[in-house]
């Protein structure tokens, strides 16, 4: 059974005034490469789906094996991007996890145990659920038929979800502004 990473990083970022978070410096790297490269170090497939900004996000993760994909609409929201990457995911893949790029604290231990467990999975630090959600494949035709600026959580009231308690404080650390990147770049993990 294999479980991939699909990383979202074509949003536009509105709230950063007019910076791109994914490409922001963070510890002498960009936000971006900090979620892809815990992934890769868990050892995980990853798809990196594109938008706004596409030209730069794929170079700050130049070198890295990594399969990009666009999603031409990605200004219709966060659904597009979902769809765009389901579509992109290979056939060999039984589920995946949803990463955001602006999520530069996830710990790769964490993504190796959400990818190893079966179901939809939530992690949880603290009591409080975050990202990224384990998807099994038989959901990929609902994430694909979201709409707007919607992601997977949108689909939980009908569905078992399977809670995993994780030390891990990066599920819940995301960049949506400037004071955020800024607090970050205060605190070392």
């Amino acid at each position: 059974m294999t479980t991939g990473a699909l990383l979202l990083a074509a949003g536009r970022g509105t709230r950063m005034g007019g910076a791109n978070k994914l490409t922001a410096l963070l510890d002498g790297k960009p936000v971006v490469v900090h979620a892809a490269d815990a992934a890769l170090v868990a050892g995980l497939e990853l798809v990196v789906v594109t938008g706004d900004r596409a030209a730069e996000v794929r170079a700050s993760l130049a070198g890295r094996d990594v399969t990009f994909v666009d999603a031409p609409d990605y200004t219709e929201g966060l659904s597009a991007s979902l769809r765009a990457g389901i579509a992109a995911v290979p056939a060999d893949w039984d589920a995946v996890l949803v990463l955001l790029g602006d999520m530069p604290r996830l710990q790769p231990a964490t993504l190796a145990t959400l990818a190893a467990a079966p179901g939809i999975v939530v992690p949880q630090h603290n009591g409080q659920s975050g990202n990224p959600v384990r998807w099994p494949r038989r959901h990929f035709p609902a994430l694909a038929a979201l709409t707007g600026d919607t992601g997977g959580k949108a689909l939980f009231q009908h569905l078992e979800i399977d809670v995993l308690a994780v030390d891990d404080p990066g599920i819940l650390a995301d960049i949506d502004t400037p004071q955020a990147l800024a607090a970050m770049q205060r605190s070392r993990p």
